[in-house]
């Protein structure tokens, strides 16, 4: 059985955007939230990621979807999964 490794958390959130900020900057960029689908698993660099999204997009229950600025979709700025995990009662 794989083992894991707690890792905290060591970033602040200043605050909460409708968009990408540049914080030095103060530049906003517009964004885009699309789903990744395993044929797009190239653009997740595995280093950059506390989390293994490749098995996740392998999950035929799950979908991923990326946050990426409109002006370079390559780019992945953040990252989710969902899953509908609903039960039907009869």
């Amino acid at each position: 059985m794989k083992k894991f490794r707690y890792i905290p958390l060591d970033f602040e959130i200043d605050k909460l955007t409708n968009s990408i900020e540049n914080t030095l900057s103060g530049e906003i960029f517009d964004t885009e939230i699309t789903r990744l689908t395993y044929v797009e698993h190239y653009q997740i660099k595995k280093n950059d990621w506390l989390f293994d999204w490749y098995s996740e997009l392998k999950n035929t229950n799950s979908e991923v979807y990326k946050l990426t600025t409109s002006n370079n979709p390559t780019i992945i700025h953040g990252l989710i999964s969902l899953t509908d995990k609903r039960t039907m009662f009869l």
